[in-house]
């Protein structure tokens, strides 16, 4: 699996939607109740609570989206002391959830520092080009359908689970196909680790194509031991709807630039 860090591929304005979602992720994430705790391996019992109650208050569930009612007990946030000890109180919901809203909430939670910052990587450098090319509200459109698409994709293939879903990777993957139909050639740096890793510079169908393909294997189960723990047929199903929605655009889409001695983005100096 290789790590994108930068590509070659210069925008004509600033992407205002892609910034705003990344420090939307992250305020999220950071004010998320319970989270810090729980990240840090350190929580409480009355943290863990809040955060479980957090999650099924306004992250997506399976079982809600396609049967459209909700669990008749739910997490309340308390912690009370059962015959087997202290534990997280289950009840009735204190609240309405709207099923559809809550793909939208769930994509601006994550559960680690790790599955945010992949996720923000991914759409720092690949989401600027496809705002370019689409505006800053079409763009926004997108993000939101490509979202909404791996989330319901996910669901129909699960439809009994109840585990909550969240993180944006259903949307940014749709960022991805969109940018793998409209920029299949423009060059990206990637670090592959080999020993060391390794800075090499590859087209981006390349580098989308690969890992297109890893998401496909692991979403049948295979290659991973724990498959269940990531949703990874709503990178899928996000995904191949980036793509059918940029198709249209492609034909007026210029290239990117080749780039020529460069490294990293930037014009390598010639020595005097």
């Amino acid at each position: 699996m290789v790590i994108p860090v930068h590509d070659v591929n210069p925008v004509r304005g600033t992407p205002w939607v892609t910034y705003t979602l990344i420090v939307a992720n992250f305020l999220v994430f950071v004010f998320t109740p319970g989270l810090a705790g729980s990240v840090a391996g350190d929580a409480n019992l009355a943290e863990l609570c809040h955060y479980e109650a957090f999650l099924d208050h306004y992250a997506a569930v399976p079982q809600e989206l396609l049967h459209h009612r909700m669990p008749r007990l739910v997490p309340t946030g308390d912690v009370g002391v059962g015959p087997q000890g202290p534990g997280c109180v289950i009840g009735p919901p204190g609240y309405d959830k709207s099923p559809e809203l809550s793909v939208l909430t769930a994509m601006f939670l994550h559960g680690s520092w790790l599955h945010l910052l992949g996720n923000m990587l991914f759409l720092w450098i690949f989401g600027n080009n496809v705002e370019d090319r689409m505006g800053h509200i079409r763009f926004t459109l997108f993000y939101l359908v490509c979202g909404y698409v791996g989330a319901y994709g996910f669901a129909l293939a699960n439809s009994d689970s109840a585990d909550p879903l969240v993180g944006a990777s259903g949307a940014i993957a749709g960022v991805l196909g969109a940018y793998l139909v409209l920029f299949p050639r423009a060059r990206v740096w990637v670090l592959v680790p080999f020993l060391i890793f390794l800075p090499l510079r590859l087209p981006a169908w390349i580098v989308l194509g690969s890992w297109f393909g890893i998401q496909a294997v692991y979403s049948s189960g295979q290659g991973v031991s724990q498959a269940g723990t990531v949703a990874y047929l709503a990178h899928v199903a996000g995904f191949l709807a980036g793509m059918l929605i940029a198709w249209p655009l492609k034909p007026g889409t210029p290239p990117p630039p080749e780039p020529r001695g460069i490294l990293f983005g930037r014009q390598a100096r010639r020595a005097p």
